[in-house]
């Protein structure tokens, strides 16, 4: 029963390590959208940076939530 209980924690771990992966991934894309937005010289732009803060902003919570979890499983 070991055996596979440890099995089952490792391919756990395995799980949060792949979300956080992506997670950080997104988070890379929205910061690069903000970079090339500049400064919203438009209402289009204004609105795309204001939609890509809110995804970073979310993506970072969500980040910060696996971590939190992944140490847990450690």
């Amino acid at each position: 029963m070991d055996n596979k209980d440890t099995s089952a924690e490792a391919d756990e771990r395995k799980r949060q390590r792949i979300r956080l992966a992506r997670l950080e991934a997104d988070m890379a894309y929205f910061q690069a959208r903000l970079e090339l937005l500049g400064e919203p010289n438009s209402n289009n732009r204004a609105a795309q940076r204001k939609v890509f803060g809110l995804l970073h902003k979310t993506v970072a919570t969500k980040i910060l939530k696996v971590k939190r979890r992944f140490a847990e499983l450690n």
